[in-house]
């Protein structure tokens, strides 16, 4: 992991289960339209927001309570010039308990400042992350786009 790499962290009062189950819930806090397995070791899925953004994640670490990394293994940002600057990357959700409640750290590896849609791209996750995912963790219920 690179000290450039996009990273948000925050700490839940639910347990690692909770968190763990609620990561793995993608079509819940990732809104869009999300197509295949997002919650078992091997499975693809795809994520889409029409004429903005395609990509195609490989779930490549699963291990409960504590870690999920997705490759993502295909991508097409359409609003930026280089429209694969994705691919290769690696979102990976961290899950730890804290003092007494459980920390969530995400980072998406390989999204660096340099790249294009660096300040779109943390911004988005900043929305979808730290607000949709944490909502999730703490209500149970299926978030809304945050646009």
């Amino acid at each position: 992991m690179s000290t450039a790499d996009y990273t948000t962290t925050f700490l839940v009062d639910e347990t690692p289960t909770q968190v763990f189950n609620a990561i793995n819930n993608v079509p819940a806090w990732w809104t869009g339209q999300i197509k295949g397995d997002t919650d078992r070791l091997g499975a693809e899925f795809t994520y889409e927001v029409p004429g903005a953004h395609q990509s195609k994640q490989k779930i490549t670490a699963f291990t409960p309570g504590k870690q999920v990394v997705w490759r993502i293994v295909d991508a097409r940002l359409h609003f930026a010039k280089n429209k694969t600057e994705w691919n290769g990357t690696e979102i990976v959700f961290d899950i730890a308990p804290k003092d007494g409640k459980t920390e969530v750290r995400f980072t998406h590896r390989g999204l660096v400042p340099a790249f294009e849609c660096y300040n779109g791209c943390s911004n988005a996750w900043v929305l979808l992350v730290n607000g949709n995912l944490r909502r999730l963790i703490a209500t149970g219920e299926t978030q809304p786009s945050p646009w």
